[in-house]
């Protein structure tokens, strides 16, 4: 019989872990719904979906007989010259829920990849027009993933810090906090007044990694009217935000100005398997559109456009559109909401924030709220110890469930909290 956890502990890294002095990883041999299965007989509630990607709960019956018969039928084919059933229903089926001024699918594989899709597109889409306009501007804090592009519009700290001397230059505006919106505005439209600004990139409206910080859809319109009008590009990071996380299906759609480019990832399957799109409006399109070969995208990866994520993101696009899952949504929003309402007070509580299914508690601290803040160990140790899966963003406890999280789930994963809360 293999022992697994030897074999794991010999063969494998894992992200965000270092390799001296960290718990053995928990072994999970089966998951379904809202919970997670160890071969010990542990039942453990999955409440931060899996890093966020699952949507419709583990093993989903749908999605994996969608898996299932596509399977027998077509595994993957190259997506350059070649084309297939499944991307073309999902194309369709995400152009009718994206931004009305959303137009073409550009398929990739993860989140990190359709950022940096998204860069490149804007990047280029200036070089074709013969424009020198290659300043980027983000926000300060922002997390898009991994890979080079998307560590540059990052926020600069633990995570880049080997890599600093490699990232390409990117203006940063502040953070808006409450209060600072006006300043941060305004230094926004000196960056835009540059002739060489020519790319403005955001999560909208919840900046995840950096603790689920909130700001309002209002500024957010702010700034992209800003940016339109000196024919910046704006860039959605709706990796984490898209497909009912905030409320709506896409953050973007809370306010009125929409992005020209958009990058999709994570619960697009609904956690069942890797798959990154950009998206971009007919704006976007036209520098690419000439018979100049020299002009091409010439951007792609082997697993472009694979059959069986098509069709399990397919299956997740019909799970998500249906009215049961608008109700899950709802029904998560106002059990939030309720819950905040209930411990808002705490005085170990610095803020507590929701949003859609989002619910962030962040905890008051005297070694601040960075993502090494040492209380994540005893938060995380205390939660996994009582099987509730929640790993902090440093001393911010999040909560982002499923949308088929049951009540007694939910309610027993709130009550886990408020005994944390007790405790410390």
């Amino acid at each position: 019989m293999i022992d697994f956890q030897a074999e794991d502990k010999k063969n494998i890294w894992h992200p965000f872990t270092p390799l001296i002095g960290a718990p053995d990883p928990i072994l999970v041999e089966r998951a379904e719904a809202e919970y997670l299965y160890t071969p010990s007989g542990r039942k453990i509630i999955d409440a931060v979906s899996s890093w966020w990607v699952n949507l419709h709960g583990h093993s989903n019956a749908v999605i994996a007989a969608a898996i299932a018969k596509q399977a027998t039928t077509l595994e993957h084919v190259i997506f350059a010259g070649f084309t297939h059933p499944p991307a073309i229903e999902l194309s369709k089926n995400l152009l009718s829920i994206l931004p009305s001024n959303q137009k073409k699918i550009f398929f990739s594989d993860n989140g990190s990849t359709a950022v940096e899709v998204a860069i490149k597109m804007a990047l280029q889409y200036w070089y074709n027009l013969r424009h020198r306009k290659i300043n980027i501007i983000a926000i300060d804090g922002a997390y898009h993933g991994d890979t080079f592009g998307s560590m540059s519009v990052g926020e600069r700290g633990m995570f880049t810090a080997p890599f600093q001397s490699r990232l390409f230059d990117v203006h940063f505006i502040p953070y808006p906090t409450k209060g600072t919106e006006a300043a941060v505005l305004k230094q926004f439209k000196k960056l835009i007044d540059d002739s060489a600004a020519g790319i403005f990139i955001y999560e909208p409206l919840v900046q995840g990694a950096a603790g689920m910080r909130m700001y309002s859809s209002e500024l957010l319109d702010e700034l992209i009217k800003e940016a339109k009008a000196r024919k910046v590009i704006c860039i959605a990071d709706e990796v984490f935000t898209g497909f009912g996380r905030t409320g709506k299906l896409f953050a973007s759609l809370h306010g009125s100005q929409l992005p020209d480019i958009m990058a999709v990832s994570k619960g697009i399957t609904g956690g069942a398997m890797p798959l990154g799109v950009t998206s971009c409006s007919e704006e976007i399109l036209s520098p690419f559109e000439t018979d100049d070969f020299m002009k091409t995208f010439f951007h792609g990866h082997s697993y472009t456009a694979n059959p069986l994520a098509c069709a399990a993101a397919n299956a997740s696009f019909q799970l998500l559109t249906s009215e049961s899952c608008r109700q899950a949504i709802q029904f998560i929003t106002e059990s939030h909401e309720a819950f905040k309402a209930s411990v808002a007070t705490h005085p170990a509580i610095y803020e507590v924030r929701s949003l859609g299914t989002i619910l962030a508690i962040e905890l008051k601290s005297v070694d601040g709220s960075s993502y090494a803040n040492p209380i994540r160990k005893k938060i995380y140790d205390f939660f996994i110890e009582r099987d509730v899966l929640l790993r902090p963003l440093g001393n911010t406890i999040y909560v982002l469930p499923p949308y088929v999280m049951s009540k007694q789930a939910l309610d027993r994963t709130y009550d886990v909290i408020r005994e944390f809360l007790s405790a410390i």
